[in-house]
């Protein structure tokens, strides 16, 4: 393992980070577009459904194995088969005869997607200082959520001008762009050859029990982040309000930005408990903003709480993650992570569904306040083993 001493940045780390933008832009480029798209090849509303939903399903299935399998591996090798996967993947939607061959390029886009995933977070905390674990995942997340704010609002803009198939070429070339960045990556992260020896005598596990607050605590924070992605939209024109909601998540991209570079070398000092309380807090204030918004001032102030109360989380229990596990085990670590945000992911849009139908819309956004007092409760229960993170590298 050759990390240099103080050196975060160093040129491997920088093309990790752009690869990690490139396969979450080519991804999320895609989201917005494909249930429209496969209506448009001829699938029914819940065909497409299916196929909208059936990359998350996946997701949640193959986590464990694309965890194990980064714990035997080199990093180089799964993400280049994970980008070659989104590659084919993404073809396939462009050539796509009929909506039913939509589904298995689907499936195939997934699983690229979920082994970039994990390897990509777990390749970069390879190749830099475990002191700094948490700056880099500051930076990494960062990429994360500049690609999940830029790419949606780019296809919707891009596919009205030139249609589905053509605005996909774009999601396609980025994807091509991530599997050229890895190439110039001296470090491959290969497992060294004790870890080699130690995982053969292990068996394959599904979770890293370490991690399991850590994926609790994603999936509540993740909740009303994914039912805001999915609903926001539809909740103004339910509500019939006059606002650009077309800008909240570029704003909150933004507003992260900020943060990530005016704490980033407060990640890998300041104990979880910290930015626990800072997040809740951010979480029920961007939530009663949403609850109560009436004009875009309202809207910009929701989106900085959910800046605080999402964005500076999602960094902070993804290299919380890594902390707690051994190294040995820093796949699986990944993985589990990501298991909590994939099902915060799919059941965000599916509650928020349940719950738009029930109930006034006037109570769509108070009705996710209970989550509130479960994540109290989870980090109290385990407050001694996330707070220790820190003493551990």
């Amino acid at each position: 393992m050759t990390k240099s001493k103080g050196k975060i940045y160093t040129k491997d780390v920088i093309l990790v980070m752009a690869a990690s933008f490139f396969f979450m832009f080519s991804t999320m480029f895609v989201n917005p577009l494909i249930n429209g798209y496969a209506k448009s090849l001829g699938a029914s509303g819940a065909f497409a459904g299916l196929i909208v939903g059936i990359m998350s399903i996946a997701a949640m299935f193959l986590r464990p194995v694309a965890g194990n399998l980064t714990d035997k591996f080199s990093k180089y090798r799964l993400s280049l088969i994970g980008g070659i996967l989104i590659f084919i993947g993404i073809l396939g939607y462009i050539f796509a005869p009929a909506s039913g061959w939509l589904l298995l390029f689907r499936l195939i886009n997934g699983a690229g997607y979920v082994l970039c995933t994990v390897c990509m977070t777990t390749w970069l905390a390879f190749l830099v200082p475990r002191q700094h674990v948490g700056k880099a995942m500051g930076f990494y997340g960062l990429m994360n959520a500049l690609a999940m704010a830029v790419a949606p609002a780019l296809a919707i803009s891009i596919y009205q001008k030139i249609g589905y198939r053509t605005a996909i070429i774009a999601s396609a070339v980025s994807s091509l762009l991530m599997i050229v960045a890895i190439q110039f990556v001296g470090n491959h992260a290969q497992p060294i050859k004790k870890e080699q020896a130690a995982n053969k005598t292990k068996h394959f596990k599904i979770i890293e029990w370490n991690v399991l607050p850590v994926a609790m605590l994603t999936t509540l924070f993740a909740l009303p982040y994914f039912s805001t992605q999915a609903d926001l939209v539809t909740y103004v024109e339910q509500r019939h309000l006059h606002i650009a909601v077309g800008s909240f998540f570029l704003i909150y991209a933004v507003i992260l930005l900020v943060i990530r570079i005016g704490l980033k070398d407060l990640f890998d000092t300041v104990r979880f408990g910290v930015w626990f309380w800072l997040s809740t807090v951010a979480t029920a204030f961007y939530i009663l903003c949403l609850a109560l918004m009436k004009n875009n001032w309202q809207m910009m102030l929701g989106a900085a709480g959910m800046a605080v109360g999402y964005g500076v989380i999602y960094s902070v229990l993804q290299s919380t993650a890594l902390l707690l596990a051994p190294i040995s085990e820093q796949g699986l670590a990944s993985s589990t992570f990501y298991l909590g945000l994939d099902i915060g992911m799919s059941l965000g849009p599916i509650l928020s569904g349940i719950v738009d139908s029930i109930l006034p819309v006037k109570f769509f956004y108070p009705v996710e306040l209970v989550l509130i007092p479960l994540m109290i409760i989870v980090y109290l229960c385990y407050r001694k083993r996330l707070n220790a993170a820190i003493k551990q590298h």
